[in-house]
């Protein structure tokens, strides 16, 4: 018997490509996917079982992507990198995530990731793609991610980084690839895919050809792509031409590691030649302002990208989950950037609220970010009263400055509420985060010791 709840007397914001805003609408769920939208009038008829949630005039809308996450970060929240303070992005690097990721344990590595998750499904962030690194414990490690990820309840699409810094590629090559199958053989299996995998690389400056060959031979077996970063500092492209002769996206396009399974993170520091390799073999790319400033790496090029066809989405690097603060930088850096205050005022709500959804619609069998008949149910309320008339033609004013404020009421994914009333309803938050403190000051002691 299919399980049912709907959802009514709320305006629903339906995104997708032809935006529909319904007032006093309704969604009603299935098990996981949405079976039908309309007024609220429209479902007076329901079998008694449906479960009823009276959003009582607030936003129904899909629950935001993230598609550029480090969950593994947590723990740096307050800490005191190598001193002195890091001059340049390889010394942020080195001083501060290389000895972070080298010192995590399974502990660590659980909490830091269960504590993002709650914080994402707290903030209207329900699906995240996240790039992990772990330097010091790589064997397993993906399943400690996973089991997080799942106890919260939000979707994902999760990839171990390789690198060679350490000398420890081939380690990393086989956890992807340990995970991948493992993966796989679950969702044919029991068909669920609320966790997908990707074949993850740090970024090609720390990882030799050896290892490149192997990933990418690896990924083509198992019908996966690739989530890297990609020219993030102007480092990356200086090293990769120093020892290889080739930049960043060459050494991808010619390995065969491009491709609409892929994305291509940050990517500042690119050549129009490497646009175009990105833009021919239909590779997506991740846009990361926030984190871009706060290394001070440059900004990435997002508008020449689109103009060459090239999909871009938003993610957050590890800063936040919460991905309306993202949204809303990416308008005034680009406006900055260009000293033009016309600019990146669509550009940056299409990156977020279409183009993740269709980044993400490459790795799940079902759509999200939408609400249409058929998509997965990951649903979002919202407290916001209009203050102005809300309309499909307005609706990118409202969200960039009144939506991106707007509390958080409820949160619903794959037909699960995980959220209601601000209220967590498995999780014992209180708890979860005390522990999260006590592991954290562990890490540091560990951390500092070395």
């Amino acid at each position: 018997m299919k399980k049912s709840l709907l959802i009514k007397n709320g305006t629903v914001i339906t995104l997708g490509p032809k935006n529909q805003i319904i007032e006093n609408g309704a969604v009603l769920i299935e098990d996981k996917t949405i079976s039908k939208i309309g007024k609220s009038s429209d479902f007076s008829s329901l079998d008694k079982s449906t479960e009823v949630i009276d959003a009582k005039g607030k936003l129904i809308m899909p629950g935001f992507i993230n598609q550029h996450m480090h969950f593994y970060s947590t723990f740096a929240r307050g800490i005191m990198p190598k001193q002195p303070p890091a001059q340049n992005f390889v010394e942020i690097l080195e001083k501060l995530w290389w000895p972070l990721d080298e010192t995590l344990n399974e502990k660590d590595i659980y909490y830091s990731t269960i504590v993002p998750v709650i914080n994402g499904i707290r903030n209207g962030t329900t699906t995240f793609f996240d790039h992990h690194e772990s330097q010091g414990i790589q064997n397993g490690i993906m399943d400690v991610i996973e089991e997080a990820v799942r106890k919260v309840g939000a979707r994902a699409n999760l990839a171990m980084g390789i690198s060679d810094r350490y000398n420890r590629g081939k380690e990393g090559i086989e956890e992807n690839i340990r995970f991948i199958n493992k993966l796989q053989k679950h969702i044919k299996t029991e068909k669920d895919d609320l966790i997908t995998p990707m074949f993850g690389i740090h970024a090609l400056m720390t990882v030799n050809e050896k290892s490149l060959t192997e990933s990418t031979q690896a990924a083509k077996e198992m019908g996966v792509g690739f989530h890297i970063h990609c020219a993030e500092d102007i480092a990356d492209q200086i090293v990769n031409k120093d020892r290889y002769g080739k930049t960043v996206i060459q050494r991808m396009y010619d390995a065969g590691g491009l491709g609409d399974k892929t994305t291509a993170i940050h990517c500042i520091h690119l050549r129009d030649e490497e646009m175009d390799m990105l833009s021919s073999t239909n590779t997506a790319v991740v846009h990361i302002p926030q984190s871009n400033m706060n290394n001070a790496v440059g900004v990435a090029n997002v508008l020449k990208m689109l103009s060459k066809n090239i999909l871009v989405g938003l993610g957050t690097d590890g800063m936040s989950p919460r991905m309306q603060d993202d949204v809303r930088v990416a308008n005034y850096l680009h406006k900055l950037n260009c000293k033009d205050p016309r600019v990146f005022f669509c550009e940056c709500c299409q990156l977020l609220l279409e183009n993740n959804a269709k980044i993400s619609n490459r790795y799940f069998s079902k759509k999200i970010g939408v609400l249409e008949k058929g998509a997965y149910a990951d649903i979002i309320l919202l407290d916001y009263l209009a203050p102005t008339p809300l309309t499909e033609n307005t609706f990118f004013g409202h969200f960039l400055f009144g939506i991106c404020e707007a509390i958080v009421d409820t949160t619903i994914v794959n037909g699960r509420i995980l959220m209601q009333d601000r209220k967590l309803l498995y999780l014992d938050e209180e708890k979860i985060f005390a522990e999260s403190r006590k592991q954290a000051k562990n890490f540091w002691d560990r951390f500092y010791s070395k």
